[in-house]
């Protein structure tokens, strides 16, 4: 007999007997216990909508909470530049209120209310980008500033408008905590709206469920007799009461539930001994034995399963259950074996690599042992890929791969030392992990095996490519305890290794340490810098073959009380890759703005002042409106100002920059490309640029001043002047390149033959002597006076 005729012929006579003892109760419930339990599932469903209200006032509470423990609202309120305010500071809170919210279809606001109740802040989760705050949350504003609470949450449910918890506190504007009852009155109000979803969610619910409204009453509603009503409080003077009409019915369907519920169990418990022989002699038993012989191998005490010699159903099920074991075993190594390895390679990949790499390391620090770790990088591989194609590059990583796991197994097994860990990390970066000790040379010669595999280029299927390898090694635990630390510092190390100038080792050092903690000290310092107390700015003249001042060049120096001086090269890219340097840039715009007068007074009314700017900022639509506004500000002619855009970044200008740039060239202001030909130029590029005056590198200048490279100089400056593009020549610190540069046709110079980068007290002087020296009064025996400059001495702008 069949497993399926078998449990049909032992469970449909107990079934039966199990359903009619249930029908048969029916006739004894009676209908006031049914209308109770009813009730009683009511009020639960109110207390979980209840329990959800709560929920979402304690996370208003927390969300304002954590928005003013953060420094955005402080920086937002103290900044006084209400352009800076709007558009960064307002962007930057923005971007907290969103990054606090689990949700990002949530409808939350945030709003700074002045101590007169005007609009300081607001900000919603909205598709309306010109929302404010709405009229009755603004009426409970008004109540609170009327009123003497410091903090309030409150419950906005008026009909036709959002229904939201808001959560209101005074703080005080310089402080920024709750302020005394006194200074109420000078208290900004701020407040979060959130609109509880699975409160409403679960309300909607019910309401549709039960056919009638929910409704919100000041004091709970008590049941009479016959009624299914139900009343939760939700706060201490909000209650929530939902009336189920009688024509709704429920409390029949749940009659029904419940004598069907309650037939069963007492058939459960009837039939129970009932079935308990049967089924354990005819099904349990067999069932066991193939039960135990399955957990057995998930313990891993047995391999295999073994068939049971049970016949029918069961039979075949041992065997089948077997067949998908076997096969389980299979796949499972298949996959493992995929998931370690680098499919491109053969060899491992990041997480077999993490997995190995952290058990050597426990191993090492343990037993008091030595790892080093060979982090690799290919030079120029994205040239080959993008020059010879994807499919070149490929081939390249794989033969790559098998050469240095050849090297480094030959290495390994001729010191008789324990297999070295070799893993690709990532697109062309590779991973060695060797146990080995300090000073034993192991490290040193797989370094220079590796290194001589691109001693000429790489050559893969009988052709050169050029790529070479930085590497960088760091030790465990000379360098770090743990994984993460170890892959952080080689990562520094090779990018040691790469700016040394690549195709070489570089070891972890405490140099490369301290070079990161003086990045980090930078960062900190940057986020709290108070440019007016400590950034000024300098002006290097610019000036004509007749020595006559056209215009300076603003450049920005940084004197930090805890840092001393820092140069721009350190801090600008540090600036610019953190995000920290809208704010130094708009300083450096306003404040070289306001100090133009001066320039005028110095060098006449049409002298050029040069600014330069963050190749980031250049994304900001907002850059042109702050320029405008700046000349506004300050009385300007925008012709008079002239933005220098780097040569490196002039080249890859998208639509969007060069879109920003003609707007700021239409509202007159003058464009320069400075560092020209850095490296990084092509004749096509040259004439494609958009700018009124070039500004040759200090290294082109170096290297193009001279007798025999007159001729290219000539070209350069005459292709230039073809474009209607002025020609200024940096890093003039020699009468001989003043020589070559005005014998090739340059228009401007400026360098320390001519002056220094100075203060306006210092250039005031400087620009007296110049005057005198022009009007022939002092010594003109060289082609510009020495003054404040050091021949020789590099431009150190």
């Amino acid at each position: 007999m069949t497993l399926g005729k078998r449990a049909f012929f032992l469970i449909f006579p107990v079934v039966l007997a199990g359903y009619l003892l249930a029908a048969l109760s029916v006739y004894f419930v009676q209908g006031r216990s049914v209308l109770a339990l009813e009730r009683t599932r009511l009020s639960q469903q109110l207390d979980h909508m209840a329990a959800l209200f709560r929920n979402e006032v304690s996370q208003s509470r927390s969300f304002l909470y954590s928005i003013l423990e953060g420094n955005a609202v402080r920086l937002f309120v103290s900044e006084p530049d209400e352009a800076y305010r709007n558009n960064a500071l307002g962007l930057r809170l923005q971007q907290s209120v969103r990054s606090l919210s689990d949700d990002p279809k949530k409808f939350i606001s945030f709003a700074i209310l002045n101590p007169d109740l005007t609009q300081g802040y607001y900000f919603e989760n909205s598709d309306d980008p010109f929302a404010e705050i709405g009229a009755p949350q603004f009426a409970l504003a008004s109540r609170l500033a009327g009123g003497s609470q410091l903090r309030d949450w409150s419950f906005l449910h008026d009909a036709g408008a959002r229904q939201l918890i808001v959560y209101s506190e005074f703080i005080d504007p310089v402080t920024f905590s709750r302020p005394l009852p006194s200074g109420k009155a000078d208290a900004l109000l701020v407040q979060v709206a959130i609109e509880p979803t699975q409160f409403l969610s679960m309300q909607r619910t019910l309401q549709h469920e039960y056919e009638t409204e929910i409704t919100f009453e000041t004091a709970p509603q008590m049941p009479t007799p016959g009624d299914l009503t139900a009343s939760v409080r939700m706060a201490p003077s909000l209650f929530v009461t939902l009336t189920v009409p009688p024509s709704h019915g429920s409390g029949n369907m749940g009659q029904l539930k419940l004598l069907l519920i309650f037939g069963a169990l007492v058939m459960s418990f009837v039939s129970v001994g009932l079935m308990i022989a049967l089924i354990r002699r005819f099904i349990t038993n067999p069932i066991s034995v193939l039960d135990r012989q399955v957990t057995a191998v998930m313990s891993g005490e047995n391999e295999d399963i073994r068939q049971t010699g049970a016949e029918g159903e069961i039979g075949r099920l041992t065997g089948n259950i077997k067949q998908l074991h076997d096969q389980s075993q299979r796949a499972l190594k298949l996959v493992q074996q995929t998931s370690w390895t680098d499919t491109l390679t053969g060899i491992s990949n990041r997480a077999h690599f993490n997995m190995l790499a952290a058990e050597v390391i426990e191993t090492v620090t343990t037993q008091a042992g030595h790892c080093s770790l060979l982090f690799i990088d290919i030079d120029h591989f994205k040239f080959v890929n993008d020059k010879y194609g994807h499919e070149v590059g490929d081939d390249l990583l794989k033969t790559l791969a098998l050469r240095i796991a050849a090297e480094i197994s030959g290495i390994t097994a001729r010191r008789r030392m324990a297999r070295a860990v070799f893993a690709r990390l990532s697109g062309d970066e590779f991973a060695v992990l060797v146990q080995s000790k300090p000073g034993d040379g192991t490290i040193r010669e797989m370094c220079a095996a590796i290194l001589a595999l691109f001693s000429n280029g790489f050559e893969v299927r009988g052709k050169y490519y050029p790529v070479t390898a930085s590497i960088g090694v760091a030790i465990c635990p000379t360098d770090a305890t743990n994984l993460a630390e170890l892959i952080s510092n080689a990562d520094a190390a090779m990018y040691q290794a790469k700016t040394n100038g690549k195709n070489r080792s570089s070891r972890f050092s405490r140099a490369l340490q301290d070079k990161r903690d003086r990045i980090r000290h930078i960062q900190e310092e940057l986020r709290l810098v108070d440019p007016d107390e400590q950034f000024h700015l300098v002006y290097m003249p610019i000036v004509d073959t007749g020595g006559k001042v056209i215009g300076c060049e603003a450049l920005l120096r940084w004197l930090s009380p805890t840092l001393g001086n820092i140069t721009p090269d350190e801090f600008v890219p540090i600036a610019e890759s953190t995000g920290l340097f809208t704010k130094i840039d708009w300083w450096v715009i306003n404040r070289a703005m306001s100090e133009h007068n001066r320039l005028k007074q110095l060098f006449g009314p049409d002298a050029i002042l040069a600014i330069n700017i963050s190749s980031a900022e250049l994304h900001s639509k907002s850059i042109s409106d702050y320029f405008s506004d700046c000349v506004a500000r300050h009385g300007l002619d925008p012709r008079t100002i002239e933005i220098e855009l780097t040569e490196t970044y002039a080249v890859k200008l998208g639509d969007q920059l060069r879109r920003n740039i003609e707007t700021l060239r239409q509202r007159g202001f003058r464009i320069s490309i400075d560092d020209f030909g850095a490296g990084y130029t092509s004749v096509q590029q040259i004439i494609e640029y958009t700018a009124d005056t070039i500004k040759l590198d200090r290294a082109m200048v170096q290297n193009l001043a001279n007798e025999a490279s007159l001729p290219a100089l000539k070209a350069m400056i005459a292709l230039c002047h073809a474009q209607n593009m002025s020609v200024v020549g940096e890093g003039v610190d020699t009468c001989e390149k003043l020589a070559m540069l005005t014998a090739a046709g340059c228009d401007y110079f400026q360098g320390y033959l001519i002056s220094k980068p100075q203060a306006l007290t210092e250039l005031s002087i400087w620009a007296l002597k110049q005057t005198v020296r022009i009007a022939g009064l002092s010594d003109d025996r060289l082609p510009f006076n020495d003054l404040g400059g050091h021949s020789g001495v590099s431009n150190l702008s």
